[in-house]
C-alpha cells in the first residue's frame, strides 16, 4: 500500500499537471491584449513618385463674331457687325471689348430735302465700348429632350465711343444677353442693347437712343 507521503506528492503532480495549461492558456491571453489590432504583418516598401500634374486651359478669354441689326435714330435700321473680346474674371462678373461698323442711310430725309443729308446718300457709323456684365441668371437650356446646355442671362452695361457724320462722341450702353455653351470651347449668343449718344444735326443738338440686335458666335480660349 502506498504511504501517506506518496499519496501528497501523487497529488501535487496530479495539480501542477492540471494548472500548466491554464498558465499557457492566461499568458497567450495577455499577448493578445498587448499585440495591437491593426498590427500589419507585412509591411510593403513602396517607392514614392513625383507626379507632375497636368495644366488644363482655363478658358477665361473668350472673342465672337457678332451680326445683326442697328436702328439709327432719325435714320432707321441697318445691317451692323463686328467683333468681341472678353475675360470671365469669376462666374458672375466679366469684362468685353466691342467693336462694331454698319451703314446709315438718309433715303427718309431725301423724301422731304433735295439732296438728302449725306453727300453720298450713306455714311458709315463705327462704335467701341468697354462694358462689364453679370451673369444674372445661370442654368441650363434644353436643346432636346434628352439634351440640356449650359446657359446664362445676363445684364451688361458700359461705356466708348461712337464715330459718325465726322464727329467723335462718348456713348453710354446697356442692355440683357443671352448665352448657350454648346461646348466647353464654343457657345452663341443673342443681345439686345441700347446706344445712347449726343450729335449735332441739322444744326441742332440732338441726344440719341439707338437700340442694336445680334446674334453672335463665341470661341473660348
Amino acid at each position: 500500500m502506498p504511504t501517506t507521503h506518496t499519496l501528497i506528492i501523487s497529488s501535487l503532480l496530479s495539480a501542477a499537471a492540471l494548472c500548466a495549461p491554464l498558465h499557457v492558456f492566461a499568458a497567450d491571453e495577455k499577448d493578445k491584449e498587448n499585440k495591437p489590432a491593426n498590427e500589419q504583418v507585412i509591411v510593403p516598401q513602396v517607392d514614392r513618385r513625383n507626379v507632375k500634374v497636368p495644366k488644363f486651359p482655363s478658358k477665361d478669354f473668350e472673342l465672337g463674331l457678332f451680326t445683326g441689326t442697328y436702328a439709327t435714330e432719325s435714320f432707321g435700321s441697318s445691317s451692323v457687325s463686328g467683333v468681341r473680346l472678353g475675360y470671365h474674371i469669376t462666374e458672375d462678373f466679366f469684362v468685353e471689348g466691342a467693336y462694331g461698323r454698319t451703314k446709315v442711310s438718309d433715303e427718309n430725309y431725301r423724301q422731304i430735302l433735295p439732296g438728302g443729308i449725306f453727300p453720298s446718300g450713306s455714311e458709315t457709323l463705327t462704335y467701341y465700348n468697354v462694358s462689364i456684365g453679370w451673369n444674372a441668371l445661370p442654368g441650363e437650356i434644353f436643346i432636346w429632350r434628352n439634351t440640356a446646355k449650359a446657359s446664362a442671362l445676363y445684364l451688361i452695361a458700359g461705356i466708348g465711343n461712337t464715330k459718325f457724320l465726322e464727329q467723335r462722341k462718348q456713348t453710354i450702353n446697356y442692355g440683357v444677353g443671352s448665352r448657350v455653351l454648346f461646348a466647353d470651347w464654343f457657345a452663341l449668343q443673342i443681345d439686345v442693347r441700347d446706344h445712347m449718344f449726343t450729335y449735332d444735326l441739322l444744326g441742332r443738338r440732338k441726344s440719341t437712343h439707338n437700340p442694336e440686335f445680334t446674334l453672335g458666335a463665341t470661341f473660348f480660349f
